[in-house]
């Protein structure tokens, strides 16, 4: 299976990657990972990328997309995979499939985590982290014992700017503007299939497993 997983941030797109990249024995392979690769492991891709992360720009699409095409055309992503960050608008959608045709293949399905903006800014704005352990709790969901202080460690809690109200409702209004037009792309692909996010992990991880069960080989 050649999966692409796609939602906003806060819907839980790593957990779930995890989860459903084990059941189905594929590789998940996550942007994030492959620059911290080529970065760690000073590749050509690597150092070109962090010429512009220490400049503060955002890494072009064309390194980013020769750095998924390395790490597709490696053996264990020959048999299917669980791509978990990419692609991220249009273009790079586009250059996939036509990366995908030149391997005679294309994608199985892309799994939409659907969760409304309230749900995500509860689940993101609700975070707080230890300053001393970095452990990350949560108001509602994992509360510490004491408030501001880590159950763990003792450390202060303290909210990431990442995490506040403002920026997540930004980070949410920049998915809507960069991914809707991705969404249908994919839907016009006839590829397209959404499942509810909220609840229990164990449960959205249910019903992606089921969702993809009928696609499984």
């Amino acid at each position: 299976m050649r999966i692409v997983l796609v939602g906003p941030p806060g819907a839980g797109k790593g957990t779930q990657a995890q989860f459903i990249a084990s059941e189905l024995t594929i590789p998940r392979i996550s942007t994030g990972d492959i620059f911290r690769y080529n970065v760690t492991h000073n590749t050509e891709l690597g150092r070109k990328a962090r010429e512009f992360m220490e400049r503060g720009d955002l890494v072009p699409d064309e390194v980013t997309i020769a750095m998924v095409r390395d790490r597709l055309a490696e053996d264990d992503a020959q048999d299917g995979f669980l791509l978990d960050g990419f692609p991220r608008n249009v273009p790079q959608a586009e250059t996939l499939k036509k990366m995908l045709a030149e391997w005679e293949t294309r994608l199985t399905i892309v799994l939409e985590l659907v969760v409304d903006e309230d749900e995500v800014v509860r689940r993101l704005s609700g975070r707080r982290t230890c300053r001393r352990c970095e452990r990350v709790w949560h108001l509602l969901y994992d509360p510490p014992p004491r408030d501001g202080i880590c159950g763990d460690c003792g450390g202060e809690l303290f909210q990431r700017d990442d995490d506040s109200e403002d920026t997540v409702r930004h980070r949410l209004e920049v998915y809507q503007d960069q991914t809707a037009p991705l969404i249908a792309f994919y839907a016009d692909e006839g590829i397209l299939v959404g499942i509810d996010a909220t609840g229990p992990v164990e449960d959205v991880t249910s019903r992606a497993l089921a969702t993809l069960r009928p696609y499984v080989r």
